[in-house]
């Protein structure tokens, strides 16, 4: 399986629920990778140790790496999208981002420790390269190799054995180089997830002040309800005392009126 154009940054509709699921499926991508890095990391230093094994090695912890990064973009997006205007549904979101994140630097840990467990493996593997290597810093005709040969075809089968240990050494040469490639590449990737955290770090401390903002925001609805609730009670209880003010004085207006007509008409009897 190559994973050569696989991870690239594409961009995903600026769609709150789109990105979620683009990153939970990259995060799942991201566990699934790091568990056979593990399998092939193990195999490494063993009989199993091949340059085919390298090679995927290197490939899926490339495309590891840059699906990691993706992640990172998007969270970023997610980020950036205005929140609804319903307090409830903000906090909603936010938890969604908050899960999101924890997932994400959960995988994250168990990627770098990989990532570092394989760059060990390669640095012993090129340790043990260089200690068994048949290369000598003298001349391969110094004086210690200088042996009399009872006849030219000795000379020939010397020549011939030598030839051959400098075609294995450049080979081992060649391994060696490509294991420091491998070894640089894996160092360039564990700082790139090392950036990854520190953004992630970012990103996590701006989502706590976020949900505290909401909270403050709903404890704020909570105690602004409440008191348009005092208000209706007041508003009530002063209508009900305007209600019975105004019985009692339309009942003392009947009964001086009463006493009015009373005297007059007394009067004009």
């Amino acid at each position: 399986m190559s994973y050569a154009k696989a991870g690239s940054y594409h961009q995903v509709p600026r769609d709150f629920n789109v990105l979620i699921q683009t990153c939970s499926a990259n995060i799942q991508k991201i566990t699934q990778n790091t568990g056979q890095m593990k399998t092939m990391v193990n195999q490494l230093g063993t009989r199993q140790d091949t340059s085919e094994l390298q090679d995927r090695l290197q490939q899926i912890q490339h495309y590891t790496n840059q699906v990691a990064k993706e992640t990172n973009k998007y969270l970023k997006d997610l980020g950036s999208i205005p929140l609804p205007s319903s307090p409830s549904e903000q906090r909603q979101q936010k938890l969604q981002r908050e899960r999101l994140m924890n997932d994400f630097s959960s995988a994250l840990n168990n990627f770098q420790a990989v990532q570092r467990q394989a760059a060990e493996k390669e640095k012993e593997s090129v340790a043990r390269a260089r200690a068994g290597s048949r290369i000598s810093a003298e001349d391969p005709f110094n004086d210690e190799k200088l042996v009399s040969f009872d006849s030219q075809d000795d000379w020939d089968q010397q020549m011939s054995t030598q030839a051959e240990e400098v075609a294995i050494t450049e080979e081992d040469l060649e391994l060696i180089k490509e294991r420091e490639t491998n070894i640089r590449q894996l160092e360039s990737d564990i700082m790139d997830v090392n950036q990854i955290f520190k953004d992630l770090a970012v990103m996590i401390h701006d989502q706590g002040e976020m949900i505290d903002s909401i909270e403050a925001n709903v404890e704020s609805s909570e105690v602004h309800v409440e008191r348009g609730a005092e208000q209706l009670q007041r508003a009530a209880h002063y209508q009900q005392k305007s209600r019975k003010k105004m019985c009692i004085l339309a009942t003392v207006c009947s009964i001086a009126l009463a006493i009015l007509i009373i005297i007059v008409w007394k009067v004009s009897s």
